[in-house]
Protein backbone atom coordinates (compact mmCIF):
# COMPACT_ATOMS: atom_id res chain seq x y z
CA UNK A 1 0.00 0.00 0.00
CA UNK A 2 1.33 3.59 -0.52
CA UNK A 3 1.81 5.70 2.04
CA UNK A 4 -0.78 8.91 1.75
CA UNK A 5 -0.35 12.01 2.18
CA UNK A 6 -2.94 15.24 1.88
CA UNK A 7 -1.64 18.34 0.08
CA UNK A 8 -3.79 21.58 0.88
CA UNK A 9 -2.96 23.82 -1.74
CA UNK A 10 -3.83 27.67 -1.45
CA UNK A 11 -4.57 29.44 -5.24
CA UNK A 12 -6.00 32.58 -6.21
CA UNK A 13 -6.63 31.97 -9.73
CA UNK A 14 -7.71 35.69 -11.09
CA UNK A 15 -5.71 35.65 -14.27
CA UNK A 16 -4.57 32.99 -16.26
CA UNK A 17 -0.53 33.65 -15.24
CA UNK A 18 -1.65 32.55 -11.73
CA UNK A 19 -4.04 29.92 -13.13
CA UNK A 20 -0.77 28.46 -14.94
CA UNK A 21 1.12 28.73 -11.34
CA UNK A 22 -1.63 26.64 -9.15
CA UNK A 23 -1.38 24.12 -12.65
CA UNK A 24 2.33 24.21 -12.34
CA UNK A 25 2.48 23.45 -8.93
CA UNK A 26 0.20 20.12 -9.12
CA UNK A 27 1.44 18.84 -12.28
CA UNK A 28 5.58 19.41 -10.52
CA UNK A 29 4.07 17.76 -7.58
CA UNK A 30 1.92 15.13 -9.41
CA UNK A 31 5.21 14.62 -11.72
CA UNK A 32 7.30 14.06 -8.22
CA UNK A 33 6.92 10.70 -6.68
CA UNK A 34 6.27 7.25 -8.01
CA UNK A 35 1.81 6.51 -7.48
CA UNK A 36 2.89 3.26 -6.43
CA UNK A 37 4.57 4.43 -3.16
CA UNK A 38 3.15 7.67 -2.52
CA UNK A 39 -0.37 8.72 -3.04
CA UNK A 40 -1.32 12.26 -3.51
CA UNK A 41 -4.51 13.46 -2.22
CA UNK A 42 -4.35 16.63 -3.58
CA UNK A 43 -7.14 19.69 -2.17
CA UNK A 44 -7.10 22.76 -4.15
CA UNK A 45 -8.91 25.81 -2.08
CA UNK A 46 -9.36 28.37 -5.35
CA UNK A 47 -10.23 31.93 -4.06
CA UNK A 48 -12.03 33.19 -7.88
CA UNK A 49 -15.26 32.16 -7.17
CA UNK A 50 -15.46 32.76 -10.99
CA UNK A 51 -13.70 29.33 -11.82
CA UNK A 52 -16.59 27.62 -9.65
CA UNK A 53 -17.12 24.30 -10.63
CA UNK A 54 -13.78 23.90 -12.85
CA UNK A 55 -11.44 21.38 -10.91
CA UNK A 56 -7.58 21.23 -11.41
CA UNK A 57 -6.29 17.89 -12.71
CA UNK A 58 -6.13 15.16 -10.22
CA UNK A 59 -7.05 17.50 -7.33
CA UNK A 60 -10.11 18.01 -5.17
CA UNK A 61 -10.93 21.55 -6.06
CA UNK A 62 -12.67 23.46 -3.65
CA UNK A 63 -14.35 27.38 -3.21
CA UNK A 64 -15.30 28.28 -0.12
CA UNK A 65 -18.22 30.08 0.46
CA UNK A 66 -16.60 32.48 3.71
CA UNK A 67 -14.42 35.55 2.67
CA UNK A 68 -10.13 34.53 2.33
CA UNK A 69 -8.36 33.98 5.82
CA UNK A 70 -5.23 32.04 4.80
CA UNK A 71 -5.35 30.16 8.21
CA UNK A 72 -8.94 29.81 7.62
CA UNK A 73 -8.75 28.09 4.18
CA UNK A 74 -5.83 25.77 5.81
CA UNK A 75 -8.27 24.46 8.14
CA UNK A 76 -10.96 23.41 5.57
CA UNK A 77 -8.71 21.91 3.79
CA UNK A 78 -7.10 19.75 6.81
CA UNK A 79 -10.74 19.40 7.99
CA UNK A 80 -11.72 17.77 4.59
CA UNK A 81 -9.04 15.33 4.61
CA UNK A 82 -8.10 12.42 6.48
CA UNK A 83 -4.27 11.39 5.56
CA UNK A 84 -1.79 10.61 8.62
CA UNK A 85 0.54 13.30 6.89
CA UNK A 86 -0.44 16.75 5.53
CA UNK A 87 1.49 18.97 3.64
CA UNK A 88 0.13 22.65 3.86
CA UNK A 89 1.32 25.14 0.61
CA UNK A 90 1.34 27.86 -1.51
CA UNK A 91 0.33 27.38 -5.16
CA UNK A 92 3.75 29.06 -6.55
CA UNK A 93 6.01 25.87 -5.84
CA UNK A 94 8.26 23.67 -7.83
CA UNK A 95 8.37 20.25 -6.55
CA UNK A 96 11.63 18.27 -7.09
CA UNK A 97 11.72 14.44 -7.38
CA UNK A 98 11.86 12.54 -4.49
CA UNK A 99 11.13 15.77 -2.21
CA UNK A 100 8.28 13.51 -0.43
CA UNK A 101 10.26 10.23 0.21
CA UNK A 102 13.26 12.08 2.02
CA UNK A 103 10.33 13.30 4.54
CA UNK A 104 8.74 10.27 5.06
CA UNK A 105 12.55 8.63 5.86
CA UNK A 106 13.23 11.35 7.94
CA UNK A 107 9.83 10.84 10.18
CA UNK A 108 10.25 7.09 9.97
CA UNK A 109 14.17 7.64 11.65
CA UNK A 110 12.75 9.76 14.06
CA UNK A 111 9.42 8.90 14.91
CA UNK A 112 9.33 11.51 17.33
CA UNK A 113 9.23 14.48 14.07
CA UNK A 114 5.97 16.02 13.96
CA UNK A 115 6.92 19.45 11.63
CA UNK A 116 9.21 19.79 9.07
CA UNK A 117 10.36 21.94 6.29
CA UNK A 118 11.81 20.91 2.94
CA UNK A 119 14.58 22.72 1.71
CA UNK A 120 14.51 25.62 -0.92
CA UNK A 121 17.80 26.28 -3.23
CA UNK A 122 15.94 30.22 -3.16
CA UNK A 123 15.57 30.60 0.56
CA UNK A 124 17.79 27.94 2.61
CA UNK A 125 20.96 28.12 0.06
CA UNK A 126 21.32 31.48 0.12
CA UNK A 127 20.87 31.25 3.79
CA UNK A 128 24.15 29.19 3.89
CA UNK A 129 22.30 26.22 4.72
CA UNK A 130 24.03 22.78 3.24
CA UNK A 131 21.63 21.25 0.74
CA UNK A 132 23.34 18.01 1.40
CA UNK A 133 23.47 18.05 5.59
CA UNK A 134 21.73 15.40 7.69
CA UNK A 135 17.87 16.93 9.20
CA UNK A 136 18.45 20.26 10.86
CA UNK A 137 16.47 21.41 14.14
CA UNK A 138 15.52 24.94 14.18
CA UNK A 139 12.58 27.25 14.04
CA UNK A 140 12.53 31.16 12.67
CA UNK A 141 14.93 31.15 9.22
CA UNK A 142 14.94 27.02 9.07
CA UNK A 143 10.57 26.98 9.25
CA UNK A 144 9.42 28.51 5.35
CA UNK A 145 5.34 29.24 5.73
CA UNK A 146 4.91 28.27 2.11
CA UNK A 147 5.27 24.52 2.31
CA UNK A 148 5.11 22.85 6.32
CA UNK A 149 4.73 19.46 6.31
CA UNK A 150 3.08 18.02 9.45
CA UNK A 151 1.74 14.70 11.01
CA UNK A 152 -1.86 14.63 11.24
CA UNK A 153 -1.39 14.32 15.46
CA UNK A 154 0.01 17.68 15.69
CA UNK A 155 -3.41 19.30 15.37
CA UNK A 156 -4.29 17.73 18.69
CA UNK A 157 -1.76 19.37 20.65
CA UNK A 158 -2.16 22.67 19.22
CA UNK A 159 -5.16 22.95 17.52
CA UNK A 160 -6.68 24.42 14.68
CA UNK A 161 -4.73 27.38 12.95
CA UNK A 162 -5.40 30.83 14.45
CA UNK A 163 -7.92 32.16 11.69
CA UNK A 164 -7.39 35.60 13.43
CA UNK A 165 -4.13 36.04 11.02
CA UNK A 166 -5.37 36.54 7.62
CA UNK A 167 -1.89 36.16 5.65
CA UNK A 168 0.91 38.21 6.99
CA UNK A 169 2.48 36.14 10.20
CA UNK A 170 0.45 32.54 9.67
CA UNK A 171 4.03 31.05 9.70
CA UNK A 172 5.40 33.03 12.23
CA UNK A 173 2.33 32.21 14.55
CA UNK A 174 3.04 28.29 13.81
CA UNK A 175 6.48 29.17 15.01
CA UNK A 176 5.34 30.44 18.28
CA UNK A 177 2.48 27.68 18.48
CA UNK A 178 5.08 25.01 18.12
CA UNK A 179 7.94 26.41 20.65
CA UNK A 180 5.03 26.88 22.96
CA UNK A 181 3.75 23.25 23.00
CA UNK A 182 7.36 21.76 22.69
CA UNK A 183 7.41 20.36 19.45
CA UNK A 184 10.37 20.54 17.49
CA UNK A 185 10.79 21.63 13.80
CA UNK A 186 13.43 19.96 11.89
CA UNK A 187 14.96 21.29 8.03
CA UNK A 188 15.07 18.19 5.88
CA UNK A 189 17.65 19.28 3.01
CA UNK A 190 17.16 15.96 0.90
CA UNK A 191 13.61 17.37 0.36
CA UNK A 192 13.55 20.07 -2.35
CA UNK A 193 10.62 22.18 -3.11
CA UNK A 194 11.60 25.81 -4.82
CA UNK A 195 9.24 28.36 -3.82
CA UNK A 196 8.80 30.51 -6.69
CA UNK A 197 7.80 34.03 -4.17
CA UNK A 198 4.57 35.49 -3.14
CA UNK A 199 3.40 35.88 -6.92
CA UNK A 200 -0.72 36.00 -5.82
CA UNK A 201 0.20 39.06 -3.42
CA UNK A 202 1.61 41.14 -5.68
CA UNK A 203 -1.13 41.53 -7.68
CA UNK A 204 -3.75 42.61 -4.86
CA UNK A 205 -4.61 46.46 -4.90
CA UNK A 206 -3.50 49.15 -1.81
CA UNK A 207 -6.33 48.64 0.08
CA UNK A 208 -6.64 44.66 -0.12
CA UNK A 209 -2.38 44.67 0.60
CA UNK A 210 -3.24 46.38 4.00
CA UNK A 211 -5.48 44.22 4.91
CA UNK A 212 -3.61 41.22 3.88
CA UNK A 213 -0.29 42.46 5.76
CA UNK A 214 -0.73 45.48 8.62
CA UNK A 215 -3.87 44.45 9.79
CA UNK A 216 -2.33 40.55 10.67
CA UNK A 217 0.53 42.72 12.31
CA UNK A 218 -1.18 44.26 14.94
CA UNK A 219 -3.23 41.11 15.71
CA UNK A 220 0.23 39.15 15.95
CA UNK A 221 2.05 41.86 18.31
CA UNK A 222 -0.70 41.81 20.51
CA UNK A 223 -1.01 37.71 20.89
CA UNK A 224 2.63 37.14 20.89
CA UNK A 225 4.18 40.78 21.68
CA UNK A 226 2.01 41.08 24.57
CA UNK A 227 0.63 44.91 23.33
CA UNK A 228 -2.10 45.54 25.20
CA UNK A 229 -5.81 44.69 24.01
CA UNK A 230 -6.56 48.51 23.54
CA UNK A 231 -3.59 49.12 21.82
CA UNK A 232 -4.34 46.33 19.41
CA UNK A 233 -8.07 47.69 19.01
CA UNK A 234 -6.55 51.32 18.36
CA UNK A 235 -4.23 49.58 15.77
CA UNK A 236 -7.03 47.86 14.07
CA UNK A 237 -9.46 50.66 13.69
CA UNK A 238 -6.27 52.83 12.22
CA UNK A 239 -5.57 50.44 9.84
CA UNK A 240 -9.45 49.67 8.86
CA UNK A 241 -9.81 53.31 8.71
CA UNK A 242 -6.77 53.24 5.46
CA UNK A 243 -7.95 50.33 4.33
CA UNK A 244 -11.49 52.10 3.90
CA UNK A 245 -10.08 55.47 3.07
CA UNK A 246 -8.06 53.82 0.34
CA UNK A 247 -10.76 51.90 -1.44
CA UNK A 248 -12.58 55.50 -1.45
CA UNK A 249 -10.29 57.18 -3.10
CA UNK A 250 -9.99 54.33 -6.17
CA UNK A 251 -13.56 54.56 -6.45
Amino acid sequence: MPAKIDIIILSFAKDEKLKGLTDQTIDTLLKSEDPAEIEFNIIVIESNKSLKPYQYPGTTTMYPDVSFGYHKYMNIGIKASSADYVCLCNNDLIFHKGWAKAILTAMQNNPEMLSVSPYCANFHKKEGFDETGPPLEGYEGVLVGWCIFVKRKIFDTIGMLDEKLIFWYCDADYCNTIQKYHIKNYLIPASKVTHLGSESLKTVDPAEYQKLTQVPRAYYSYKWIHHSYLKYLAQTALLSLKVWFTKSNKN
